[in-house]
């Protein structure tokens, strides 16, 4: 495919605050108008502003990046801190005809209908802060949750055992990252009294109000705080410069983002203006490499890309200073051969047969020295499987737990041995989360809340009550704490809902079957709805219900998630009524991850799969094609 871009239309401004505001990257050489015939893609960037230094950087990591495709040519625009201004620039880049568009966004609830409307009609790639739903192709950014926990903890390490009062400056007030930034900080500042939030000020990420606001609430304030966070790096120098003009001493600041420039988080720990930064990676590269990935449909996209960041602070400030990204040279070569020790959980159910049968399909075809071991749901042979890995001297471990909690020894013996470890599927609860390297495998939580959306669209009966038994998987594992929570999260808000019971279905057909008997028994006719979370505890309840004399997917409707062949088959004839995919084909994802780990390269904290959810029109249109 190729596009005739006319180029003169496209360099147009919206704003005098900035001189650089909509620009198509294209370098000018002597084949000029062949290369305009030549375009295969044409990509929209739309950043909220070219001033604040995280996004500078943004914009300078997508413009090296494009710089290495001949093919793309790209139109970014600065809205310059106006939402306004940043929705008119979307439209203007839709009317240009692109065929992708890679945003980021500082207010969420002003942007997410237009990025919803927009992700209708052509993949749409959010970078770096988020947007509500999962209305897009691709997030690639930071877990902002968790970047306010990592600041959380290092302000009581700061302030020490004798705790103190600490102020908090957030970034604009609607937008999502600022929320999940404060709730992570809240949440555990407030696990321990003597530590207290006294105020809080939105400052919009900017150096200039910050520093403002700050110098109003200290001016009146009798006893100045012992601590500032600031959600980023140049609130944070508003935070030091405030503080300098009013003679204040002793107040440690935290700021976020770790920008290496001038008045960036790095200098700024230099200097010792501030006590700690986290470089929060802005994702400008990834989002290029993704966006050719998308428009080509040459490999299957997750639907987000969690990227990692790291503390800094006067004591390894220097080493990041010093550190681009990682040389040709310090890498090792790609052909380099792995080994990769995999401990499974079990064989309970058809989703995990088609997850091993994806890890050893892919194995082999990226020429990975697989090691796969199957715990049978015994965490006790899991960590006994894993230690055998350590003894053998592995290059990288992967595992899919059997359970959140019970790992911190048996992972802190595989950090001492210098063996990252990759989480498959499912999440662990660890008091340290340097004890494994990344996540691969889907969002339970927003599993949940999908099934829960369509319970209560589906509903035509406003206000009528509904009876709901709940068939949850294995107890204390990743997938049933997170479906039940997204489940119950969404049904807050619908107070009709009730849900009558929840039983341990152990995510096996034959338990799914005795605990669908036991609710029917004790509540009888006065269900009117089965979520199961997987599909093998929702078929087992299919066949009790028919057994019992009702009629599945009429009588009582029936939810699960998982979508595998069976769940077509069931949603198909109508016994099932709605199936949330949980995506098992974790396979190439991992055995890229452990190649790029042997190689040497950061891969990131989370890789999140892309999935889809199934009714009985579309299950039937895709039975065909399902092959798990």
């Amino acid at each position: 495919m190729t596009k005739n871009v006319n180029y003169g239309k496209m360099i147009i401004g919206t704003s005098v605050c900035c001189l650089l505001l909509i620009i198509v990257y294209y370098k000018m050489t002597d084949k000029d108008e062949k290369a305009k015939q030549e375009i295969e893609y044409v990509i929209g960037v739309s950043q909220p502003n070219l001033l604040e230094p995280w996004q500078v950087l943004m914009y300078e990591e997508l413009t090296e990046e494009v710089a290495k495709h001949d093919n793309i040519r790209v139109i970014y625009t600065d809205a310059a801190h106006s939402p306004e201004q940043q929705i008119e620039d979307i439209q203007t880049l839709k009317s240009y005809g692109i065929d992708l568009l890679i945003v980021s966004v500082d207010n969420s609830a002003a942007l997410t209908p237009v990025i919803s409307e927009l992700y209708e009609e052509m993949p749409v790639i959010v970078l770096g802060r988020g947007v509500e739903g999962y209305n897009y192709t691709l997030y690639i950014g930071s877990d902002h949750y968790f970047i306010g926990e990592m600041a959380a903890e290092a302000a009581m390490n700061l302030l020490g055992n004798k705790g103190g009062d600490i102020i908090e400056l957030q970034g604009v007030a609607s937008a999502l990252q600022v929320e999940e930034r404060s709730k992570g900080f809240r949440e555990k500042i407030h696990e321990n009294s003597d530590y207290r939030i006294t105020d809080s000020i939105v400052a919009n990420w900017q150096r200039d109000i910050a520093e403002d606001k700050l110098k109003e609430l200290l001016v009146h304030r009798s006893n100045p705080p012992d601590l500032i966070y600031a959600h980023n790096d140049a609130m944070a120098l508003g935070v030091h410069k405030a503080i300098e003009s009013l003679n204040l001493k002793g107040i440690s600041i935290i700021g976020s983002d770790g920008v290496n420039k001038p008045d960036g988080g790095l200098q700024l720990v230099k200097e010792k203006k501030i006590d700690t930064t986290f470089i929060t990676p802005t994702g400008g590269k990834e989002a290029v490499q993704y966006a050719i990935d998308i428009l080509n449909q040459d490999a299957e996209i997750p639907k987000k890309i969690i990227l990692r960041n790291h503390q800094v602070t006067l004591k390894n400030v220097n080493g990041y200073l010093q550190e681009k990204d990682v040389s040709i040279n310090q890498l090792k070569e790609e052909n380099t051969e792995v080994t990769l020790g995999f401990a499974q959980v079990g064989k309970e159910s058809d989703f995990r047969a088609a997850n091993t049968n994806s890890i050893i399909t892919a194995a082999k075809a990226e020429g990975v020295n697989l090691i796969l071991k199957n715990a049978n749901n015994d965490q006790e042979k899991q960590i006994a499987i894993i230690r055998g890995f350590i003894d053998q001297g592995v290059d990288v471990i992967a595992f899919s737990p059997k359970v959140e909690h019970g790992w911190d020894e048996v992972l802190q013996e595989a950090k001492d041995a210098g063996i990252p470890v990759i989480l498959s599927d499912r999440e662990i609860k660890v008091n340290d989360s340097s004890l494994w390297t990344s996540f691969i495998g889907s969002d339970f939580v927003e599993e949940g809340r999908r099934a829960a959306r369509w319970l209560v669209n589906e509903s035509n009966t406003a206000g009528e009550e509904k009876n709901i038994i709940e068939l949850e998987g294995t107890s204390n594992a990743a997938p049933s704490i997170g479906r039940k929570q997204g489940f119950e999260e969404v049904l807050q808000d619908h107070q009709s809902y009730q849900i009558l019971d929840s039983l341990l279905g152990d995510f096996t057909f034959e338990k799914g079957k005795e605990m669908m008997n036991t609710a029917l028994a004790r509540y009888g006719r006065d269900i009117d709805v089965v979520y199961a979370h997987n599909d093998d505890m929702a078929i087992g309840a299919i066949e009790a219900i028919e057994e019992f004399g009702l009629r599945p997917g009429k009588d009582i409707k029936i939810i699960s998630i998982d979508a595998t062949k069976k769940a077509f088959t069931a949603l198909s004839t109508g016994k099932l009524n709605f199936s949330v995919e949980c995506n098992p084909l974790l396979g190439p994802q991992l055995m890229r991850s452990a190649k790029d780990l042997k190689m040497g390269k950061e891969i990131p904290m989370k890789i999140i799969t892309s999935e889809r959810t199934f009714t009985k029109e579309e299950a039937k249109q895709e039975i065909q094609m399902r092959h798990y």
